[in-house]
């Protein structure tokens, strides 16, 4: 083999080597990227799963709440009833 040769295969031989290196590091920049992706994800997951919880804490007690007020106005509700029928039948014995 010349020495001619010898350099046209050592040159090839560089830029495919080269062309290696450089899909190496487009391969790791992109495996980079989509972990820093991933990582954005779970922290995003994280959050929404701490905020679901947040919320359905808040809906229990709202629910809680709205079920006293229910009971509270069934109460009042059947309370004004009697005195109407207390008021009628006082009504009814005065006339």
């Amino acid at each position: 083999m010349s020495d001619t040769e010898l350099q046209d295969g050592l040159t090839a031989a560089q830029e495919r080597f080269d062309r290696a290196i450089a899909r190496l590091e487009q391969s790791v920049t992109g495996l980079s990227n989509r972990i820093r992706q991933r990582e954005r994800i779970e922290v995003d997951v994280q959050r929404l799963v701490h905020e679901r919880g947040r919320l359905a804490t808040e809906l229990d007690k709202t629910a809680a709440r709205a079920k006293r007020l229910d009971d509270s106005a069934h109460d009042v509700s059947r309370r004004l009833v009697e005195a109407m029928e207390t008021v009628r039948a006082v009504l009814a014995k005065a006339e």
